[in-house]
Formats: structure tokens, C-alpha cells, sequence
């Protein structure tokens, strides 16, 4: 691959319901703490949720959160850090040479059950729906909120992709920077999901919210007690650049990304498919010019659906049995953020390359035989020794699939 065609990660920002740095989230990934907590949403009383705690007026005033959305806030909190942390010289930075590209999983949902609630204690009368209704719910929303606050004036948008969205910020970026319609990305996914009934409702309706005693034990991935979703907010966002930008500026590199493949399911609307799943890894390795061997950890998406984690377990056999790779899951600890759950669950992966340790699925005490794995980091962190390359996995309804593959920058 030529020097200008290699896309390198230069500067993380995050916000988990385990942690609002690469390095707290990371500490806790390998403690083996949770960040799920008891909720109460509208109408349904008490749920069980990952809910974020940063600080939304570091970067925004009062005004601006109250007229903005609350994955604006997300968004704009983490593309923040993700400059601060690149070490750009962002005063002297051309904004209109750097673009924002992040995915979402639904967007409009919360702003619009807030105005109706608003309007039913007034008899519905929609005079009293709010102004800023429409720039709050349109699908571009997220990523707009960051080019106002950053003063960028390049291109931007929010890419709808459901759970798989994160990885889909992330290939948006390195697409954009090849093409040469920018020259600085900032990239990801964002959630703000758990502010919206709706989803909790939809889940319960569908037999996949789950409950337990324990909040922290709630998302259990491949285990046989597992019982449905944890929803969760969050956002993962990346400052993404060519190789030899990152290079002349000395910036600190955290990893390459090699390759990358979306496709579609076509087969249901919310049942995931294995062939495809398969198909869309190996397309990926493909353009990476890797096989199933070189990869080290595979992040898997497993949600903690019966039927969700069977599918994906059988596509990751297919492709990795019989392989040194080893698979872990990050929802197990701060449930399915949607659309930032790709890109936190490559975020608290990306460490490996310097401590060469693979963090764990937590809450595995009974695995599921029908989704057992070859080399399933189970409750313990494992020490690798060295991690050369990462394959984060991603998928969602109406059956897209994403796949980004990530190396240790090797010059």
C-alpha cells in the first residue's frame, strides 16, 4: 500500500458508563469492572442501562446543551478530547481540509418523545412544541454539533448503520482521506439511547431487555443465563489522518487501520445471518492482505441475545477456529451502546498493542455450548505478550454488518 494511502488513529476521546478516558476505561476493562446501573426511564419505571458521566460544560456552555441533543453532547465532549489528545496545533489547523464523519444507530427519537410529552400537559397544543425541534432531530445532527463547536468547515456527516455504526465512522474516515477531501478526520459513533423509552419498550416487547438482580451481571454474553439487551449510551471518536501527515508532525500513533468491509444480510429484519458475517470478515482480511492466522483479538459484538450470539459464534468459528486468535466482548461490561458500540469496543482493544494483554468477557459463568468459542477470553484478562493486529466486529438490524481491522503501527 502506498505511504499516502495508509490511515493511521492519532488522538482518542471517549465517554463510557465505565469510564470517561482511554486510560480509566482500559483500567476498568481489565479489572473486570461494570459500569451498568439501575435506571428509571418514562413510563416503564425501573430498567437496567450504561449510563455516562462526564462533565458536558467542559466544552459547551449551559446554552448549548440546553439547544442541542444529548448525542451532540457526546459527540462534541469526545471530538474534544480526540484533538486535545492528537496534539494537533488545532488553532493553526485548516478547518475547512478536515471532515467529521460518525456514526449513529437512530437519531430523533428522544427530542421527539420529550416535545410530545412536553405538549400532552398542555392538551397537545403544539404551540408550545420547541424551535429547535427540527435542527435537534435531523440526521445529520451529531456531527454538526461537533462542527460548530470545533469551527470545522469541511465536510461532515452521520452515518446511519445502526450497531454497526462505529466501524462505519471509522471506514467513512479513511474512504474521505484516500479520496483526498480531507486532510484530518474526525471519526466514530455515538449513543444516546438510553434517553428514549422507546428502545427499552421495543426490546421488552421483542423478549430481548434484560433483567437481573445485579445490574453489573445484567449482559452476559454466550452465557446460558443471558436474557437480552443492557442499552447503553456512549461515544468512541478518533482523530484519524494519512501516514505521512502523522509522521511529519511527530504525532503519536495508536494504529493502523488496514482494512475494512461492510455488507447486508438481505435476509431479515433483525436476525443476524453467519454466512454473511463470515463473508464480510474475510472480505475485510482480504483487503487487508492478512489471513485468520495473523489476526490476535478478535472483539466480538455479541449482544447477549440467544439467538444474536449463536450466529455471530458460528461465523466466528467458521473463519477463526483452528486459529491463535482470541476473542473478548465489551458489552459484557457497559452493555450495547449501538452506535458508539464499535468504536468503544475497538477503543478498549487498542491498548493491547502496548500491554499485550486482551481484556476479558465478564459474566461468563455457564457458557452456551451452541455459541461456544475457540479461545474466549472468559472473567480474566489474558496476557498475550504481543498483539500485532485487531479485528473489531459489528452488526445490526435490518442485517448490516462491518468489519475494521487494525494494526500495530509498524514504521
Amino acid at each position: 500500500m502506498a505511504l499516502d494511502d495508509r490511515i493511521v488513529i492519532t488522538g482518542i476521546g471517549l465517554t463510557s458508563p465505565n469510564g470517561n478516558t482511554l486510560a480509566e476505561f482500559r483500567q476498568n476493562l481489565l479489572d473486570g469492572r461494570s459500569g451498568v446501573v439501575d435506571y428509571e426511564t418514562r413510563y416503564m419505571g425501573p430498567v437496567l442501562a450504561g449510563v455516562c458521566n462526564f462533565d458536558e460544560l467542559r466544552y459547551q456552555k449551559r446554552k448549548e446543551v440546553r439547544r442541542g441533543t444529548r448525542a451532540g453532547s457526546i459527540a462534541v465532549y469526545c471530538s474534544h478530547e480526540a484533538v486535545n489528545d492528537s496534539g494537533l496545533d488545532w488553532a493553526n489547523v485548516d478547518k475547512s481540509r478536515v471532515g467529521v464523519y460518525l456514526g449513529i444507530t437512530e437519531h430523533g427519537n428522544v427530542e421527539t418523545e420529550n416535545e410530545i410529552y412536553e405538549i400532552s400537559k398542555f392538551e397537545y397544543d403544539t404551540k408550545v412544541w420547541s424551535h429547535h425541534h427540527n435542527p435537534r432531530t435531523v440526521a445529520n445532527n451529531s456531527a454538526g454539533e461537533v462542527t460548530l463547536s470545533l469551527g470545522v468547515t469541511g465536510p461532515h456527516l452521520t452515518i446511519g448503520a445502526a450497531c454497526a455504526a462505529g466501524n462505519a465512522g471509522f471506514i467513512q474516515a479513511a474512504q474521505m482521506l484516500r479520496l483526498d477531501e480531507c486532510d484530518i478526520a474526525i471519526a466514530g459513533g455515538v449513543s444516546e439511547s438510553i434517553h428514549t423509552f422507546g428502545i427499552f419498550a421495543s426490546f421488552q416487547s421483542q423478549g430481548a431487555l434484560a433483567t437481573h438482580s445485579d445490574p453489573t451481571k445484567a449482559c452476559r454474553p454466550f452465557d446460558m443465563q443471558r436474557n437480552g439487551i443492557v442499552v447503553a449510551e456512549g461515544g468512541g471518536i478518533c482523530t484519524v489522518e494519512r501516514l505521512p501527515d502523522a509522521l511529519a508532525r511527530g504525532a503519536k500513533i495508536y494504529g493502523e487501520i488496514i482494512g475494512h468491509a461492510m455488507n447486508s444480510d438481505a435476509s431479515d429484519f433483525v436476525l443476524p445471518n453467519a454466512t454473511r458475517q463470515a463473508e464480510c470478515i474475510r472480505l475485510a482480511m482480504s483487503r487487508a492482505g492478512i489471513t485468520a492466522d495473523d489476526i490476535d483479538i478478535v472483539s466480538s459484538h455479541a449482544t447477549a441475545t440467544e439467538q444474536g450470539d449463536i450466529e455471530e459464534g458460528n461465523a466466528l468459528k467458521a473463519v477463526f477456529g483452528g486459529t491463535k486468535a482470541v476473542i473478548n466482548n465489551t458489552k459484557s461490561f457497559i452493555g450495547h451502546a449501538m452506535g458508539a458500540a464499535g468504536a468503544l469496543e475497538l477503543l478498549g482493544n487498542l491498548p493491547s498493542f502496548d500491554d499485550g494483554m486482551a481484556h476479558a468477557t465478564i459474566n461468563l459463568e455457564n457458557p452456551d455450548s451452541r455459541c461456544a468459542l475457540p479461545n474466549l477470553v472468559a472473567n480474566e484478562p489474558r496476557n498475550l505478550g504481543e498483539v500485532k493486529c485487531i479485528l473489531n466486529n459489528s452488526f445490526g438490524m435490518l442485517g448490516i454488518n462491518s468489519v475494521l481491522i487494525v494494526k500495530r503501527f509498524e514504521s
